[in-house]
């Protein structure tokens, strides 16, 4: 890293950085299948946690740890978990909507060559509390922050992740507490599946389309919305812009 460049230097990026940061965001995807029994290394895993415990959190509390998680006798805990909360989200669907949802692949628990626990510590005292008494939910906040890091980095590494979101938290917080020694007080557990995947999404998209973004946008306050003006912010967008 070069350090004895000019400070307005250093927060400058070039126009081929900015590409590559929007990429990243534009390509990332929830990937579930195709993973590849490839190991990751271990320098780039550590990258990935870097880059994680980079991520701006309230308070600068870093409420995150980070289980790594490689264990085939834990990941088939886990997955029996899946198996059950998936045959219980799938009830809500019926008909061609059912079939639908019954042929995603949802999880990559077993196939991916690794999985990480990312636990959220709502009692952690890093960061004195600071900006967290109006709001408790900002521990939440932070750590999701984290995830997002590491998902991002991921993609600028070829990298697949995808959160496994279909589970019962209860039985998931107390098997990583049996298995990993969390305590009691971290009540907030999400889990990542992530590997070399050689697909580029889960298939949601056959069940949900990407809202408008001009109809997501307010003017001043909630509920005043002009179509025409938000679409100006996009003009100078390609056609292939995140407002699609």
């Amino acid at each position: 890293m070069v350090t004895n460049m000019p400070q307005s230097d250093r927060m400058s990026f070039s126009e081929a950085e900015r590409r590559g940061v929007y990429r990243a965001i534009f390509e990332r995807r929830d990937i579930r299948a195709q993973f590849l029994p490839k190991p990751i290394p271990d320098h780039v895993l550590g990258r990935l946690l870097d880059a994680a415990h980079h991520a701006p959190s309230v308070g600068f509390m870093q409420p995150w740890d980070f289980i790594v998680i490689r264990s085939n006798t834990i990941r088939k805990s886990v997955h029996d978990c899946f198996l059950e909360a998936n045959r219980q989200a799938a009830e809500i669907y019926t008909g061609e909507r059912r079939a639908l949802y019954e042929s995603l692949k949802l999880e990559g628990i077993l196939a991916s060559p690794v999985n990480l626990c990312i636990t959220c510590d709502r009692s952690r005292e890093k960061g004195a509390g600071v900006g967290r008494q109006s709001d408790p939910d900002t521990v939440l906040y932070s750590t999701v922050c984290a995830i997002q890091n590491l998902w991002l980095a991921a993609r600028a590494e070829s990298l697949g992740v995808g959160w496994v979101s279909i589970l019962d938290p209860r039985p998931i917080a107390r098997l990583a507490r049996d298995t990993r020694g969390i305590g009691a007080r971290r009540l907030s557990v999400r889990r990542l599946c992530f590997g070399i995947s050689g697909r580029t999404g889960v298939g949601i998209g056959r069940l949900e389309s990407r809202e408008s973004l001009t109809r997501l946008i307010h003017f001043d306050r909630w509920d005043q919305r002009d179509e025409q003006r938000a679409a100006e912010l996009f003009e100078l967008l390609p056609a292939n812009g995140a407002q699609k």
